[in-house]
């Protein structure tokens, strides 16, 4: 008896463990979570420089509404036409139409720079920022991206980066004023390392000018990621993402690094638009790795 018992309750058993998922009851399907899965992961947007940069504002809300992304930097000159010359009812119809769209907010990414000897042409990059500041600020923009973007050869460089800084500190101060940051990109010549954006914010002792991280190669030199990282974390109000499947930079630490310094703004992909079915296998290959945290 025993023995015919034993092999009842485990032919019982295995009944029940091989009943598929979906004759279970509602409540208990409620009750099963995803392995791993993480509820809050980093904000995702698009940068228009290269992909988007022949949509206009209907195409890039409705497409990054279909990907399920969450915002946009607008890079100017583009085909959007967020410029300076449009009047304030249609910069007021930008503002509404992102706004009722579900993407989250949206920021600007100007090619203003500061880098240049000649003060004629420095006083036109500053005047031009602040232009573009207030058109950030009547679409409804909470950013706007500019950049160093060099240490030109001839000139000292501690000289060029007090002058990128004071620049850097007018424009913030300007920003700040009409509720729009100001972020240098971590781009160019010799300024796109974080050691001289770190030299550059210093400079400009301004507690208004903020960074975006540009996922440069250069992130890894010198001290290694994670020294560079902590050198602008305070500062880090956007960033710029390339191609996802570089095995060289270390996306896997950088998301973890923003994330644990409990970063709230969003990350921007500026990749090429254009088809290309090996950088698709690519990213194929980089997600099928990373759902098993093999990368």
């Amino acid at each position: 008896m025993e023995r015919r018992n034993f092999i009842k309750t485990a032919a019982l058993s295995t009944t029940a463990a091989m009943i598929p998922l979906s004759a279970h009851s509602e409540t208990d399907k409620k009750k099963i979570k995803p392995a791993l899965l993480n509820p809050n992961p980093l904000k995702i947007g698009v940068m228009t420089y290269t992909m988007a940069k022949d949509w206009d504002i209907e195409t890039i809300i409705r497409n990054l509404t279909e990907a399920k992304y969450q915002t946009v930097e607008l890079r100017t000159t583009h085909a959007h036409k967020v410029e300076v010359n449009l009047t304030p009812a249609q910069r007021a119809d930008v503002k509404k139409r992102f706004k009722d769209s579900p993407l989250e907010v949206i920021s600007l990414a100007s090619g203003f720079q500061y880098h240049s000897p000649d003060p004629v042409e420095l006083k036109k990059n500053i005047e031009g920022t602040k232009e573009y500041i207030l058109l950030a600020h009547d679409v409804g923009a909470v950013g706007i991206r500019v950049f160093g973007n060099a240490l030109p050869v001839g000139v000292p460089e501690e000289k060029t980066e007090q002058q990128i800084g004071k620049a850097l500190a007018e424009v913030g101060e300007f920003g700040f004023n009409n509720g729009v940051e100001v972020r240098i990109c971590v781009h160019g010549s010799k300024t796109n390392r974080p050691s001289v954006i770190k030299k550059i914010i210093d400079y400009s002792q301004s507690p208004h000018v903020y960074v975006n991280w540009n996922c440069n190669p250069e992130d890894t030199e010198e001290n290694g990621f994670e020294y560079n990282f902590n050198l602008l974390k305070d500062h880090i109000r956007g960033v710029h993402m390339h191609e996802l499947w570089t095995p060289e930079y270390p996306f896997r630490q950088f998301f973890k690094l923003l994330s644990g310094i409990g970063y709230k703004g969003y990350c921007n992909a500026e990749i090429d638009g254009n088809p290309d079915p090996v950088r698709f296998l690519k990213y194929y290959r980089a997600l099928f790795l990373a759902y098993q945290d093999a990368i």
